[in-house]
Formats: C-alpha cells, structure tokens, sequence
C-alpha cells in the first residue's frame, strides 16, 4: 500500500526529455538572434566605415586637387617675385643712373651758375673802372664795386677768399675819396650859377667919405652922376640873348666837366666870365663870383689816385688758372 503508482515516473522524464529539446531551441533561436543583431550591427559599422573611408578619400583627392593648386600658385607667385627682382634690380640700376646723372647736372649747374656769377661781378668791376678812370664817376664806381661784392659773397668757394678781401680793400679806397672832383666842382659851377640872379643890377653908390669935385658938389641937388657900365648899354633883346649866352657856357662848361675836358671846360669858364662882365656892374659880389670861377678853371678834374683795378685782374688770374685745370 506504501508504493507509488508507475505511471507518474515515465510522465515526468518525458516532460524533462521533453523541455531539455525546447531548451536547446530557445538558447540556439536566442543565439541566432544574438548572432544576427551582431552581424547587422557589423555590417552597419562596415558601412559606416566604408561611408567614412569614402569620404576620406574624397577629402585627400581634395586637398591633392588644393595641394596641386597650391603648388601651381606658389610656382606662379615665385616666377612673378623672380620678374618683380628682376624688376626692383633693373629700377635699382635706372635710380643709380639717374642719381648719377642728376648729381652730374647738379654739379654741371653748379658751375654755370658760378661761371655765370663771375662774369656778373668781371662786367661789374670793369664798369666800375671805366666810370672811374673815364667819367670820374666815384659813385657810380662805388655802385658797382658793391654789387661785384654781393655777388661774390653769394659764392661759397674758399678759393675767392684773397679775392673778396682785395675787393674789400678796393671799395675802402673808394670811399676814401669823397664825391670826387668832377661832383665837387660841379656842386659849386650850380651854387655860383644860382648866386648870378643876387648880383646886383646897379653900381653901388660912390663912398661919401671920399672927396667930390666942386662941379659934382654944386650938380648934386639937381643931377645924379654915376657911371655907366656896358650892362646899362644893353636893350632888352640884347640882354636876354647875353643871359642866353651865359647859360648856353654854363651848359657847355658842364659837359667839359662830365667828359673831362679840362680845357674845354676852361674856355667855357672864361666866356662865361665875360657874360658876366657884359651883364652886371663891377661889385664886391661880382669879383667874387669872378674870383670863384677863375679857382674853379684851375681845379683838376681827374683823380689824383691810380685807377683801382686789382679785384679785377686777380679775377681774371682765378678763372684762367680754373679753365687750365
């Protein structure tokens, strides 16, 4: 009574051989399903990699296409500094040129303007000398030694040191000598001219200290007596030609002194005394206009001194001693 019945045991094994098969089904669909997503995940990464590599070599045919741009532009870029050297060499050669070239001109202008400068100041000193030594013209002589100088002093040459010194020395001889002769006795020709219209036109009256004659005494109170000159002869004609006469010698005594005439202008000196005596009576003004232009006849008309003509022959010795080298 105490034995299990048989026929649950054979049910149980069947059931236990029966799961071990759905077992093994489960875990081998369970493992093929592992097995696929595994695979699918290896294909998508595959895929993924390809995509990636694809594009990576898209990426490297770019940039060797922008590597190959790239050397093509630095090529083009070195060809053109090489033509832009060579350039920038060739403009540095044409600026040596033209600075050579100019620095020539400037050197060449130099010169003219110096050569030019120094004709300037050889013209001037020769016509200083020749108002000097012709004309007398102390004045105009100073004028021009005095724009020689400036000239001169505008040159900033070493070599015309000794030269403007002797000009210096030349222009205080010149003003040493005054106005001049011919302007001195020019200036007292016009103060005796202009002293001609104070002379007086009558004798003066006879000096009453002196002792009359009985007939003068006794014609006194009734007649006048003078005596008569040459100038009371005159009619009026007369006279405006002798005045004209006076001034056309005083005119002509001018120009013997302008030029230097000294005998010229003594003879004209001496015709106008002789107008002189014809026009007005004998006076103490009147011998003393005479007395003035009787000295004014013996006075020289040219200068005592040397002409001064060492600035200019030193000059000249400069420029010729230049012109050799």
């Amino acid at each position: 009574m105490n034995e299990t019945p048989p026929s649950r045991r054979p049910s149980t094994r069947a059931l236990a051989w029966l799961l071990v098969p759905l077992v093994l089904v489960l875990a081998g669909a369970f493992a093929w399903h592992a097995w696929r997503q595994q695979q699918a995940r290896l294909h998508d990464r595959n895929a993924d990699q390809a995509r990636q590599l694809e594009t990576l070599i898209a990426r490297m045919d770019n940039l060797r296409s922008d590597l190959a741009t790239q050397s093509r532009l630095i090529r083009d870029a070195s060809n053109a500094n090489r033509v832009l050297r060579d350039e920038v060499l060739g403009l540095g050669q044409r600026n040596a040129l033209l600075e050579d070239n100019v620095a020539r001109l400037a050197a060449s202008s130099r010169d003219g303007s110096r050569s030019a400068r120094l004709d300037e100041a050889e013209l001037l000193l020769v016509m200083g000398a020749q108002r000097l030594r012709i004309a007398g013209d102390v004045e105009g002589a100073r004028r021009a030694y005095a724009l020689a100088a400036s000239l001169l002093e505008g040159l900033h040459d070493p070599d015309l040191l000794n030269l403007r010194q002797t000009l210096a020395e030349e222009r205080a001889a010149l003003d040493r000598l005054g106005p001049g002769p011919r302007a001195a006795i020019a200036a007292r020709l016009d103060a005796v001219a202009a002293r001609l219209a104070d002379l007086p036109l009558e004798a003066p009256a006879a000096d009453e200290g002196r002792p009359q004659p009985w007939w003068q005494r006794a014609l006194a109170p009734l007649v006048q007596v003078r005596p008569a000159g040459s100038h009371e002869l005159l009619t009026g004609s007369e006279r405006i030609a002798a005045e004209t006469t006076l001034q056309l010698e005083l005119t002509l005594a001018r120009a013997a002194l302008e030029r230097g005439d000294a005998p010229a202008f003594g003879s004209a000196l001496q015709r106008a005394q002789a107008a002189i005596r014809r026009l007005w009576p004998d006076s103490p003004a009147l011998r003393e206009v005479q007395g003035q232009l009787q000295a004014l006849r013996g006075q020289p008309l040219e200068l005592q001194e040397p002409v001064l003509e060492a600035t200019l022959l030193q000059l000249r010795a400069a420029r010729e001693a230049r012109s050799v080298q």
